[in-house]
């Protein structure tokens, strides 16, 4: 079987973020950071060359496959904030719904900014994304 290629890696989290171009998506990058790591009460690590990882658990599928992975993560993309909150998403329509302006996928939030959404609730999401 084909090895993950989004591994922990010794990258710098405050490299990538310096990066972007934009001060506002920096900003908003180190509230999320903050955010992750007061939730998880772990340090942010790069997880390939573009995730920021929070914690680590062991991931088992039901056909056996084990692989490492983080608690939860995102990643600044150019076109928005990506949050890894796995298993949660989907689960939290009422939070959702005071949110404000995002998408959902499976497991993942997108946020374009931090300023049109509620980061009460944001806050809350992620606080709950570790109960399950």
């Amino acid at each position: 079987m084909a090895e993950l290629k989004t591994q922990k890696t010794e990258l710098s989290v405050d490299a990538f973020i310096k990066r972007f171009p934009r001060n506002k998506k920096r900003k908003d990058a180190a509230v999320i950071r903050d955010l992750m790591e007061k939730a998880t009460k772990s340090k942010a690590k790069m997880w390939g060359s573009a995730i920021i990882g929070f914690g680590d658990r062991r991931l088992v599928y039901e056909s056996g496959r084990e692989l490492d992975w983080f608690v939860m993560g995102f990643s600044p993309r150019k076109q928005n904030l990506t949050l890894y909150i796995s298993g949660t998403v989907e689960k939290q329509q009422a939070l959702l719904k005071k949110l404000g302006k995002h998408k959902t996928g499976k497991g993942c939030l997108y946020i374009n900014k931090l300023e049109e959404i509620d980061l009460a609730v944001l806050k809350e999401i992620i606080n709950r994304g570790l109960k399950v």
